[in-house]
């Protein structure tokens, strides 16, 4: 497909994803992926996000761009949460990374 682009950099903002009451992560070293035609994504290092609240799924998508995503959900929210186990090498920075449908981006 021509005209399409992906970028990665590391962010310094604070992220925070929340959903209902309960705090899902936190990180302030999210990387931010650029992808033509979609909404800046972020990608938090599994460190920083409460895997203890999340189940996996048996939803699998692929990405020409990317690779094949692997999905987490929550009893009330099903594949909110996704990552690329094996990324193509382009992207290969967000790894392991998980990635959220709806992320705030604090300020500062």
């Amino acid at each position: 497909m021509t005209g399409h682009t992906i970028t990665i950099e590391q962010g310094t903002q604070r992220v925070r994803v929340v959903h209902g009451d309960q705090v899902l992560a936190e990180s302030d070293r999210p990387l931010l992926l650029r992808e033509t035609g979609l909404p800046v994504r972020y990608y938090l290092p599994p460190e920083d996000v409460r895997l203890d609240l999340l189940t996996p799924s048996d939803t699998h998508t692929h990405c020409p761009f990317k690779g094949d995503a692997s999905y987490w959900s929550l009893p009330d929210a099903p594949d909110l949460v996704w990552a690329y186990p094996d990324p193509k090498p382009d992207v290969a920075a967000i790894k392991d990374h998980l990635c959220f449908y709806d992320v705030e981006a604090a300020a500062g």
